[in-house]
């Protein structure tokens, strides 16, 4: 039975709509895994087993009609509010905080009969890429122990590989839920801003955090994120940015007419050779599945990141660094990390904002102007696998041989565009490192061409996927 927890999301549905497990059946499973891995991979930070145990047996004696997602366990990232559950985006100036009602997201999830098993670990104010911080300490990836599970999204990350939980809800600002997907070898989205509402997410997706900031499903496989976006997608209708865009999934044929361009670097940092490896083994997949592929790398990606770096590292300081004056020593490293980023520029004038937001427009239409004729994009998803714990720098050889320095954040760059073009991408898992770290690709399209790259992303699985990382720990 234990196998059940490594097990594709719609794989437990179906079992659980034949009845062949029951709701309570598989809950207890998933307490179990929970209870004895949880402690080495620090991804739960609050878990309540007699809670758990009172939904699923709710569940299972209920006689209304199932929903599309009945009994299946899922966690939700503690930044995201779940009612009577921690959501303290891992910060000591959210401390006990409960809140008390549900995300519109976590609604949805609830009414299609899904069970909450609790939240999972992210790094303070969710501003890093590894997740550590001083109320809970770091999560750990399930493939390698001494190594980051990502961030911001690393706990789910971590609890979803390792079967603690059958899939759930992340958050994206630049590759929250991307990055620890490709990290730790599953599956994730991040949607076009306003497909998934945002509400109830700490902190608000408010500004230019609209545009930057999506919540987002991370699963085992293709199939099981698709089932979570179907359910959680659709407008709001207090939702400034949402667009009344029903779910309009497209045949394969249909797929097959989409062009798609690829590139294994940006031209500016280095990557891995296996991650090289990995994009060509996917190019080589999509051509026998069909698919037009070409190399093709759009000329507006590194503006399109300095204007996310204004955003999210220059705005995000002015925003967040107040909150922490007076109680530096409650600071976690990570966040202090990021202060420390930030403060290498000048404050951030309204001038220079303001001129940042016209031309945040003005990068958008170019970027969709350059995509016209490849509307999927292939690319790494980050230039390395999964790091040490508290590593910030590498060195990796470019494409040429030369050995080239590289620093933490322009590592992680590849998901970043995508953040500011606010287009959707997926990230698949593809192949290993030499040490035998996942390496997981990243396939993004234009805004509002979500079920492109789902379905897109769900072909390439085909040939790929996720593999389960070792059960057993010291």
């Amino acid at each position: 039975m234990s196998d059940l927890l490594t097990q594709p999301a719609v794989d437990l549905v179906a079992l659980l709509a034949a009845q062949k497990i029951s709701a309570f059946e598989l809950a207890e499973l998933h307490i179990e895994r929970i209870e004895q891995l949880n402690p080495q991979l620090n991804a739960l930070v609050d878990f309540d087993p007699d809670e758990i145990r009172r939904q699923a047996i709710m569940l299972d004696q209920s006689t209304a009609p199932r929903g599309p997602l009945h009994g299946l366990p899922l966690t939700v990232k503690s930044s995201i509010s779940v009612v009577g559950r921690l959501c303290e985006t891992g910060s000591l100036f959210n401390q006990g905080r409960r809140p008390t009602s549900d995300a519109e997201t976590v609604t949805r999830l609830r009414k299609a009969g899904a069970l909450i098993l609790g939240t999972t670990n992210c790094p303070e104010f969710l501003m890093a890429y590894e997740t550590d911080n001083r109320l809970y300490g770091r999560t750990s990836n399930p493939w390698d122990l001494t190594r980051t599970a990502g961030g911001s999204s690393g706990g789910e990350s971590a609890a979803i590989a390792a079967g603690l939980s059958a899939g759930g809800l992340g958050s994206d600002g630049g590759g929250s839920v991307r990055e620890p997907a490709h990290f730790t070898g599953i599956c994730a989205m991040k949607p076009t801003p306003g497909r998934i509402p945002t509400a109830g997410h700490l902190p608000d997706t408010l500004g230019p955090f609209a545009l930057l900031g999506t919540i987002g499903p991370m699963a085992r496989t293709m199939a099981d994120v698709t089932l979570l976006f179907r359910v959680v997608s659709g407008a709001l209708d207090i939702d400034p940015v949402a667009a009344p865009v029903p779910y309009r999934p497209s045949t394969a044929e249909a797929l097959k007419t989409i062009r798609i361009g690829y590139f294994e670097d940006d031209g500016l940092v280095p990557v891995t050779a296996e991650t090289r490896q990995a994009v060509q083994d996917a190019v080589h997949s999509l051509r026998r599945h069909g698919f037009h592929v070409e190399a093709f790398r759009p000329p507006s990606l590194e503006r399109a990141r300095e204007l996310w770096y204004t955003y999210f590292v220059r705005c995000g300081a002015l925003l967040l660094e107040p909150l922490g004056r007076g109680r530096e020593s409650d600071l976690s490293p990570t966040f202090l990390d990021f202060l420390s980023t930030a403060r290498a520029h000048a404050p951030l004038a309204a001038d220079e904002l303001l001129g940042a937001w016209r031309e945040t427009n003005i990068v958008r239409s170019q970027l969709l102007v350059e995509m016209r004729d490849f509307p999927i994009l292939l690319s790494p998803v980050c230039s390395i696998p999964a790091f040490r714990h508290g590593e910030r720098n590498w060195t990796l050889h470019d494409a040429n041989g030369t050995a080239r320095s590289l620093a933490y954040l322009d590592a992680m760059r590849f998901t970043q565009w995508f953040n500011l073009l606010g287009a959707p991408a997926a990230v698949v898992p593809i192949s290993r490192s030499a040490e035998g770290l996942p390496i997981g690709l990243q396939l993004a399209g234009r805004p509002y061409g979500d079920e492109d790259v789902l379905g897109i992303a769900s072909i390439l699985e085909e040939d790929f996927g996720y593999v389960a990382p070792p059960a057993q720990y010291p």
